[in-house]
């Protein structure tokens, strides 16, 4: 199991991460495009989840807003990558209160096919979601901005993504 431990001392530098991940995961859809990634965001509220998944779709090649999933579940995205279409579905699971409110959502599906679902909040899924092929665990420090992050990849794809992003 491979894994990238970065010490962020500022909000940008958080962003600069996701964004790099963003390029990543580009480049990994330009070879393989009708794969399907599975990430993990996890951490305490207000550890900076949500800005870390809006600056990875924004540099993804989202050109319009990114809002918080957190009322709807889940906001769709498409991101174009060279003559194909990645569906990126954005998940905040954070109001549920149980797994079996989640398979009674209906978006299983959208875990087997082509794209990327990025999910924050995984835990409140229980064991129902598919095994994540990276987990990202944001963690806050004293220093309102400052934050630990872990990329920890759990399968092949995982591993091949997190090898090109410390490089």
């Amino acid at each position: 199991m491979n894994q990238l431990s970065k010490h962020c001392r500022q909000e940008s530098e958080t962003g600069d991460l996701a964004s790099a991940l963003g390029q990543v995961l580009i480049q990994y859809f330009k070879e393989f495009p009708s794969a399907h990634l599975n990430l993990a965001l996890s951490g305490e509220l207000g550890a900076g989840k949500t800005s870390f998944a809006r600056s990875l779709i924004q540099s993804m090649g989202h050109l319009g807003k990114v809002k918080s999933p957190s009322y709807a579940l889940c906001e769709p995205y498409s991101i174009s990558v060279e003559q194909h279409s990645i569906a990126l579905h954005h998940f905040d699971l954070f109001r549920m209160h149980s797994d079996l409110e989640w398979q009674e959502a209906g978006f299983a599906d959208l875990f087997a096919a082509p794209g990327l679902c990025l999910v924050e909040w995984p835990e409140k899924a229980g064991d129902t979601l598919p095994v994540f092929d990276l987990s990202i665990v944001l963690k806050g420090r004293q220093a309102e901005c400052e934050r630990d992050i872990n990329v920890t990849a759990h399968s092949p794809a995982g591993q091949s993504i997190l090898l090109k992003l410390e490089s």
